[in-house]
């Protein structure tokens, strides 16, 4: 990752703007850590990092790469598993329908450009 103090940037991967947002973060919380140091990560996380920007942009992209029939195992997985709680259970089917509702979406879509390909 290449950090510059005078252009006040920070250009890096997704995966290392998030390991750097989360080692400022563990800054802020450090007891051992002075009054400076913690004022520039808090400058940092905001001003170059955008908070927890890069978390949300790294699941973003991460959740574009998943297999629509393995979430879907996943959560049907989920809703029969004896150790997950009711409120994850209850979570699986909201997003179990969801992704059918979106599957179906989709799926008109695809019909109505097929048909006007015609």
């Amino acid at each position: 990752m290449s950090y510059s103090r005078e252009n006040n940037e920070v250009s890096a991967s997704g995966e290392d703007r998030l390991n750097a947002m989360r080692g400022y973060k563990a800054t802020l919380k450090n007891p051992r850590v002075s009054d400076e140091a913690k004022q520039n990560a808090k400058d940092v996380l905001d001003n170059e990092l955008h908070g927890d920007q890069p978390r949300h942009d790294l699941y973003a992209i991460r959740g574009q790469n998943k297999e629509p029939n393995r979430v879907a195992g996943g959560l049907k997985a989920a809703q029969r598993n004896p150790r997950v709680k009711e409120r994850g259970k209850e979570s699986a089917s909201e997003k179990l329908d969801a992704l059918g509702r979106a599957r179906d979406e989709q799926a008109q879509q695809d019909q109505s450009q097929a048909q006007l390909e015609e």
